[in-house]
């Protein structure tokens, strides 16, 4: 039987992880549970119980979140809105950034071989994805840029070590790649991707971490 100590464990993190918006970490978890409650087991164990249900409970981001569940997603998208496309440099750029980070600008367009347009890194940064990692100690002192745990949570991905290795993928250009779980509900939004050009890019936009699972509103 259940302890009183662990029902109330599986509550208290039940009630956090729907309740936020983001990714739920353990260290959070730590301070809302009861002292006596291993994050791990609780967490575990509340996996468990939404395993075959329409919503589960996944590790992303660095955390646990609600998303709902791979397999019905068809259905949900006859109803759901389906968010706006990533314009092709935004996922461009964004996958160089994810695979080369911390990384500047003129590298970014390097790699890419074309320009990048300020208001490409404006709409990754008002998206969340990107973030500033300080400054590369060359001449002019660039800006260097990462992703962001809301990249991490958007695209299914618990580590960055988790996103397809580069050299797998060149290995094998029809291989798994990653792309975003499918645009179902969602409270913190999911972007629809398009395939890019090379392996890195391909990898970004091309296989789903996890088929269907967004965000639960």
């Amino acid at each position: 039987m259940m302890s009183d100590v662990m029902m109330e464990a599986l509550r208290l993190a039940e009630a956090v992880v729907f309740a936020a918006t983001q990714p739920v970490t353990p260290r959070v978890l730590s301070q809302i549970l009861p002292e006596a409650a291993d994050v791990d087991a609780v967490m575990a164990a509340l996996t468990e119980s939404y395993a075959q249900r329409g919503v589960n409970l996944v590790q992303v981001g660095g955390g646990w979140q609600f998303r709902t569940a791979p397999d019905i997603a068809p259905q949900l998208r006859k109803v759901v809105e389906l968010p706006r496309r990533l314009p092709r440099v935004a996922m461009e750029s964004l996958a160089i950034i994810a695979y080369h980070q911390p990384v500047t600008r003129p590298e970014i367009e390097e790699i890419r071989g074309a320009s990048l347009a300020q208001a490409t890194l404006d709409l990754l940064l008002e998206n969340g994805l990107i973030t500033p990692k300080g400054r590369k100690e060359t001449p002019g002192r660039p800006t260097l840029w990462g992703t962001t745990p809301a990249f991490l949570a958007q695209f299914g991905l618990n580590d960055l070590r988790d996103l397809p290795k580069r050299e797998e993928l060149l290995i094998d250009p029809a291989g798994p790649a990653l792309r975003e779980p499918e645009p179902v509900l969602s409270r913190a939004g999911a972007e629809t991707v398009e395939t890019a050009r090379d392996a890195e890019i391909e990898a970004l936009a091309g296989t789903p971490p996890e088929e269907g699972g967004a965000p639960v509103p």
